[in-house]
């Protein structure tokens, strides 16, 4: 089942912390290693941007990271070319 995106205004962004980002882009390197989706110098970057944190991989906000991780998730969960 796909997941609606989450828009980078989206108030829930506003709750992840610095150590829950790192730890989702530690799942990203994991995840998209198989399809060659690697950030090896992703990173948070100090401070906010209205109440947001950054990533620095061009410094894309939280909810790309997480709409990344979520169509690595569904790929997984949906692997046709395994059936």
């Amino acid at each position: 089942m796909s997941r609606k995106p989450i828009a980078p205004d989206d108030p829930v962004i506003r709750t992840y912390t610095d150590p829950e980002v790192t730890a989702l882009l530690r799942e990203l390197h994991e995840a998209g290693r198989p399809f060659g989706i690697q950030w090896g110098s992703a990173a948070t970057l100090p401070g906010t941007v209205d109440g947001r944190i950054l990533i620095d991989f061009g410094n894309a906000p939280v909810a790309t990271l997480l709409n990344l991780l979520n169509l690595l998730r569904d790929t997984e969960r949906h692997r046709p070319w395994e059936s």
